[in-house]
């Protein structure tokens, strides 16, 4: 196990890449904190404990640092100090073109996918550079390198999420810390698998390999990048997308993106 000794915290843990990446820390030896706003999260801590190791579970909005502090330090409390962050909670569900999405949707998203990460960060790395150990994972997108036809809140959080991966590298390399972002194309998750199958098809349409991702190959790169064995890899942005990226076909379907394009 390439984990054992060690506390990780994930982020949007309930379902999807944020459940499977913390039954995968935990099959790795891993004590495993859970956050999301959803309580849901809390049947994810029952199967860690079923596997063997300690779990504790807080819910709270990471977009409140206020929330975030108090919900922190609760899964501190249960299971010690934090060695392992997962940024992976996100939200994906506002859609629009950029002229007509709302000042209230793109400040959400960009709260809940870019600040949300940041406040995490701040919140545990202090700690990390004190014991000089910590591995930080921000769940970026390659809708970060290409951008997102009606999902401009999306991408530019996402693509925010570089500069700040990049920038924690730069400021932490020293205290022995690293922090890296992966890029998933279009994985398994309950979201995706309930997107119109036409937008669903066609993207897959576009993946070389014609697949989704697995959550659970998401979760293995994860738990590679956070082991000691990646501890020379720092600031990278690693795709995990079945080759999508190499296409420059849109998400969305062809009557979408063309309404898209229509001014006003």
């Amino acid at each position: 196990m390439i984990l054992q000794g060690k506390v990780a915290l994930i982020t949007g843990a309930a379902r999807g890449i944020g459940r499977a990446t913390a039954l995968v820390l935990a099959e790795e030896g891993a004590d495993v904190g859970l956050v999301d706003i959803l309580s849901e999260v809390e049947e994810t801590a029952a199967a860690i404990v079923k596997l063997g190791r300690r779990s504790a579970a807080a819910v709270f909005d990471i977009s409140d640092a206020a929330q975030i502090h108090l919900g922190v330090e609760t899964i501190r409390k249960a299971l010690g100090p934090i060695d392992v962050l997962v940024n992976n909670a996100g939200i994906v569900n506002n859609i629009a073109p950029l002229a007509r999405m709302s000042s209230e949707a793109w400040q959400r998203e960009l709260a809940v996918n870019l600040s949300g990460a940041f406040n995490m960060i701040q919140e545990v790395i202090g700690d990390m550079a004190a014991r000089q150990w910590g591995r930080i994972i921000n769940v970026s997108s390659v809708a970060a390198l290409g951008g997102l036809h009606n999902q401009v809140g999306y991408a530019a959080s996402k693509a925010g999420l570089l500069g700040l991966t990049k920038t924690v590298t730069l400021e932490y390399a020293r205290a022995g810390i690293t922090c890296n972002a992966i890029l998933p194309g279009l994985i398994g998750t309950e979201l995706v698998n309930a997107m119109p199958a036409e937008i669903r098809d066609g993207a897959v349409a576009a993946i070389p390999c014609r697949r989704l991702g697995g959550t659970t190959e998401v979760a293995h790169l994860i738990a590679f990048l956070v082991s000691d064995r990646a501890a020379f890899i720092n600031g990278a942005e690693i795709p995990i997308d079945g080759g999508l990226r190499l296409n420059t076909s849109s998400l969305g379907s062809r009557r979408e993106v063309a309404e898209s394009r229509k001014p006003g």
